[in-house]
């Protein structure tokens, strides 16, 4: 079973839907709105890294993961960053960082960290998962199994998408 299917059968990772009722996140980013283009800087072409991001809406979690990924019919699905094992009263993300005793998975291309997106047509959503649990991985995970971790301990879920790159 590859990540991919992996992804899209536990809480919508990767897909679009959910198969159960999950509380909700607030994400939002000062660099980009919902639904607009993400900023170049912080794409292939730009070299900034990740973009800020700020969260609301974990209270009760035990850890939160991020998760951003590209589920483009055209291209398939491509994850590009997974971090994990954030400190559950952490709600932002400042540009080009991870924060303190979170981990990072592997990502679609096999490296662990940002890897950021290039096609312009893509569709690029920045999740933010509240886990019940810390996940038992260490940094660099498998990306299967990242995935499924963050898939079957997820609480709440909130997602900002860029719709293209500027």
């Amino acid at each position: 079973m590859t990540a991919l299917t992996l992804a899209a059968s536990g809480c919508g990772i990767l897909g679009g839907g959910s198969p159960r009722n999950l509380d909700v996140i607030s994400v939002s980013s000062p660099q980009f709105r919902d639904g607009a283009p993400l900023p170049d800087d912080y794409s292939c072409k730009g070299g900034q890294g990740n973009p800020p991001l700020r969260w609301s809406g974990t209270s009760g979690a035990k850890s939160v993961a991020l998760v951003v990924d590209d589920n483009s019919p055209r291209s398939g699905p491509e994850v590009h960053w997974v971090v994990f094992d954030i400190d559950p009263a952490t709600t932002e993300l400042g540009m080009d960082d991870v924060p303190r005793g979170a981990r990072q998975g592997m990502t679609s291309n096999g490296k662990v960290g940002y890897a950021p997106p290039c096609q312009a047509g893509g569709s690029y959503r920045f999740t933010v998962y509240a886990l019940n649990t810390k996940l038992d991985l260490k940094q660099g995970a498998d990306l299967a199994k990242t995935l499924e971790g963050i898939a079957s301990h997820t609480i709440a879920r909130g997602r900002l998408t860029a719709n293209t790159i500027e």
